[in-house]
């Protein structure tokens, strides 16, 4: 099939390889245009940009894919499908209507749970033992359309956003081309998503990423879980903000076997670890990053800022 991708960051990029090794034709890439970053704010690619231009494939960067400029662009490609891995706008129906096949949608999720924006972030922050990914054809509503196909990932018990997003960026990408092999042979029917188990996961905000010290301590660590790397977990010291890489709740039996019970948001500092308390059980600080700082080990930090026993962060 005549394919044009469309996706914006790097977890778009397994995809994008995996596409390039079958035996479709990728013609075009869709995607989001430059956005300034860094300190001087100077326009980047997106990652999905910078990678078909290497390849020398056309890349179209709409602002908003309902511009007749873009959709005669679109239109004059001629697709059979269009195969989307977080592209980041929604899609009018006058541009889902120009491939033979469709627009169909990777989602890190096992739909309906979680259609949104960010549903690996909520399955992290909301404690789900298993997720997965599903493709789906693209419809005007959020993440509504039917299914062609789905996988499982179970969520470790110290994983981040990050790292399952990592996974399921690889697992979904074979996902993705399989039902792309499906389509194209006439062999894969897609199944309306059932009306049981809908849940929502909208992107996660700073305010969001903000650790709530007086949450019980396995809700403080899924936080900071959900939020690693974005946006961010913190919490704020001396009246800064410190960014927090993932924590280490105590278990109830270290608690009661001497270790100490500081109140909420409480510090206590020992030779080689930081602990905070919690609702219940105390946390072990991870990574600390203060401001105009590296990342660094929390008992690093606390030599380093002379944090005493007993101060507090919140």
């Amino acid at each position: 099939m005549r394919l044009v991708f469309a996706g914006t960051p790097s977890v778009a990029l397994p995809a994008l390889d995996a596409i390039a090794a079958s035996d479709h034709e990728l013609v075009a890439v869709v995607t989001r245009p430059d956005a300034p970053s860094g300190r001087g704010r100077q326009l980047v690619p997106s990652p999905v940009s910078a990678w078909a231009t290497e390849r020398g494939i056309p890349v179209l960067t709409p602002a908003k894919p309902r511009e007749p400029e873009f959709l005669e662009r679109l239109a004059g490609l001629e697709p059979d499908c269009v195969p989307v891995v977080a592209y980041g706008a929604l899609v009018p129906r006058t541009a889902l209507d120009i491939p033979r096949y469709g627009w169909i949608n990777l989602h890190f999720s096992l739909l309906p749970a979680w259609r949104g924006a960010a549903p690996v972030q909520h399955a992290v922050l909301h404690g789900d033992d298993m997720t997965g990914a599903s493709v789906f054809l693209l419809e005007e509503g959020l993440d509504t359309g039917p299914v062609f196909g789905t996988l499982t990932e179970p969520v470790g018990h110290r994983d981040t956003s990050g790292d399952l997003l990592d996974r399921l960026a690889v697992s979904g990408a074979e996902l993705l081309v399989r039902v792309l092999d499906g389509i194209a042979a006439g062999n894969v029917t897609a199944v309306p998503q059932p009306h049981e188990g809908i849940s929502t996961a909208p992107k996660l905000t700073v305010e969001d990423a903000q650790v709530r010290w007086g949450d019980p301590a396995f809700a403080v660590d899924r936080r900071i879980r959900a939020c690693t790397p974005a946006p961010g977990a913190w919490t704020t010291f001396r009246g800064e903000r410190l960014k927090l890489g993932p924590v280490t709740p105590l278990t109830a039996a270290t608690v009661i076997g001497g270790s100490p019970s500081p109140g909420t948001g409480e510090l206590v500092v020992e030779r080689n670890r930081v602990l905070v308390g919690t609702g219940t059980v105390p946390v072990v600080l991870g990574t600390v990053t203060a401001p105009g700082k590296k990342a660094m080990p929390a008992d690093a930090w606390a030599r380093g800022a002379r944090v005493e026993s007993g101060e507090r962060v919140s």
